[in-house]
């Protein structure tokens, strides 16, 4: 079997995402450093380091609203029995049926979004590997 050192790096271009797991918004930086320093090399290493850059940007995009939105809800839910802001010894900070299945809700959707994230970094890996060109889906294209 030959080795292709052009598809290798759109390989690692791709697995350099999983760095977001290692220190904050690595999964920004390294495949943006990574695809900066391969794009010159090759057209399809420059595609490919587009398409993973454009989804990591995309994903933390998604992320983030998502945990705004939930996490609005989560404080609210906090802070419903405060009528002023003398009245902190009213907070309900007991556990509800509600309240653990709002736990639960939450776990699943971010359990959901991550190996979604996942799943869809180590399928382009794979294809980029085999020499295809892959685009995410639901991706905006930040870079063109």
């Amino acid at each position: 079997m030959k080795q292709n050192p052009t598809n290798t790096n759109a390989f690692l271009i791709h697995i350099s995402a999983f760095a977001g797991f290692i220190f904050p918004f690595g999964q920004i930086i390294t495949p943006l450093i990574a695809w900066q320093t391969l794009k010159d090399r090759s057209p399809f290493l420059d595609a490919q380091g587009k398409e993973a850059v454009n989804f990591n940007l995309s994903y933390t995009l998604y992320a983030g609203i998502i945990s705004l939105v939930v996490g609005g809800f989560f404080i609210g839910n906090i802070f419903k029995n405060l009528q002023s802001w003398n009245d902190f010894n009213l907070l309900d900070f007991s556990f509800h049926s509600g309240t653990i299945f709002s736990f639960i809700g939450i776990g699943t959707l971010t359990g959901i979004v991550t190996l979604l994230g996942v799943a869809l970094v180590i399928i382009a890996a794979l294809k980029a590997k085999d020499g295809e060109n892959y685009q995410y889906p639901f991706t905006i294209k930040f870079i063109k």
